[in-house]
């Protein structure tokens, strides 16, 4: 594909195009040269060794209630968070607007990642995981202190850990078996929840993408937007609508006939390289259901990305106010920084309000799901606040910088752009 390229940009770039009156056709040769060869890129994956296992699945035990109410981290929590924090710092912000070109997220960040553990977090110690207790508000704070460095990356980055979530907290032993040891070795491969699709108003409870029952198996059709570096994944949480029995999540590996992969470009989140999905008559075993289909476990599920999602909105609400907070006591407008102004001061201390406020919540939801309790209401709380607020803060961010916030030079603008996804994407992350 790279050779064919190179051959049609040369042509392209000649001046006897222009003599011939052929600049049109061959601009068109290499966009569909290129559109078409990434549509074949995302069809090559390894080869999973499929383990068959009858056994009871290992899940991480739920963490106990200690009892007492108290919101700091504790010492283990403040240990990954510090070190993430400081990757977000030293790694993801200084080359967000350069990912953001390119979109993608280089290989080396996602790399450290991995060296980091994050895929490891929610994958049970037997399993060559980290963990011994569910934690879902561990994952809260990873998803903030990522997305403090740069929410695109951050997607890219936790986009692995939530299909070894998915498989930790669903699956079979069979299918932990399977995929789980790829997860926990050295070489993580990219993976992908896919459950979003392209169209207005997406409900996740209305999917459009069936799964239709064979003697064998199912046959899957439909089309999955917002799928993170699909090009590359080489296994996907789908999910999917099954004929009279309601949605469900299945195991689909990129090598199987009919997945195909297309450039879904977007607004924000460009480092997370979103794709589209597309599954025209894949042909899956049973086995690839994960766990038993079961309803509860899909709405889970859901409830769960809104909260991780949630979770980069506090990140990247906390990087604006660092940014805009600092920039009014330098910025000078008629002799004086424009911080000395009550309408910006006020303005700042409005995102601060706000960003609490979502956080107190957020939390609240995530202590809530790791101890196994009722959250529904509290997520659909966090993801009105982030969803609603989050925005606010990105547009007032973009206002106090005036001008200065609608160009490229300083982050804000994609701050904005990405704080915009967090009502409107499903799936992706998950903790």
């Amino acid at each position: 594909m790279g050779i064919g390229l190179a051959v049609l940009n040369r042509i392209a770039s000649s001046s006897a195009v222009d003599r011939l009156g052929l600049r049109r056709t061959a601009e068109r040769a290499v966009y569909e040269g290129a559109r078409s060869g990434f549509r074949v890129a995302g069809a090559t994956s390894r080869a999973f060794r499929h383990v068959k296992g009858g056994g009871a699945p290992a899940r991480l035990a739920r963490t106990p209630d200690s009892g007492v109410f108290d919101l700091e981290p504790t010492e283990d929590q403040q240990m990954i968070v510090g070190v993430i924090r400081e990757f977000a710092a030293e790694v993801l912000r200084p080359g967000a607007a350069e990912a953001e070109s390119a979109n993608d997220t280089p290989k080396e960040v996602l790399a450290q990642t991995s060296e980091l553990g994050l895929p490891l977090l929610n994958i049970p110690e037997s399993l060559g995981g980290l963990s011994e207790d569910r934690s879902a508000v561990t994952g809260v704070l990873v998803a903030e202190a990522l997305a403090e460095g740069d929410m695109g990356q951050a997607v890219a980055c936790l986009a692995p850990a939530a299909v070894a979530t998915a498989i930790s907290l669903w699956g079979s032993d069979a299918q932990q078996q399977t995929y789980l040891p790829a997860f926990a070795g050295d070489d993580i491969p990219a993976a992908a929840l896919a459950i979003a699709e392209p169209r207005p108003l997406f409900d996740p409870f209305d999917l459009e993408t069936t799964a239709e029952a064979t003697d064998d198996g199912y046959v899957l059709n439909g089309v999955k937007s917002g799928v993170v570096r699909g090009s590359e994944a080489e296994l996907f949480v789908v999910a999917v609508e099954l004929d009279g029995g309601g949605p469900m999540l299945v195991l689909v590996e990129s090598s199987t006939p009919g997945v195909t992969i297309e450039a879904d470009p977007s607004m924000g989140l460009r480092a997370a390289g979103l794709t589209r999905l597309i599954l025209d008559d894949v042909r899956i075993d049973r086995d690839a259901v994960l766990g038993e289909g079961s309803a509860d476990d899909y709405r889970e599920c859901v409830r769960l990305s809104r909260l991780a999602w949630a979770g980069l909105a506090l990140g990247t609400g906390a990087a604006v106010l660092d940014y805009v907070k600092d920039y009014v006591k330098t910025r000078s407008a008629f002799g004086e920084p424009i911080a000395h102004r009550q309408a910006v001061a006020f303005m700042v201390a409005n995102i601060a309000i706000e960003l609490e406020g979502m956080r107190l919540v957020t939390l609240k939801a995530a202590s809530r799901a790791e101890q196994g309790l009722n959250f529904s209401r509290e997520v659909a709380l966090a993801r009105r606040l982030t969803g609603e607020y989050g925005m606010k803060i990105g547009t007032d961010g973009v206002q106090l910088l005036g001008g200065h916030g609608f160009v490229k030079e300083h982050p804000v603008e994609r701050w904005y752009r990405d704080l915009r996804a967090v009502s409107l994407m499903e799936g992706a992350v998950l903790v």
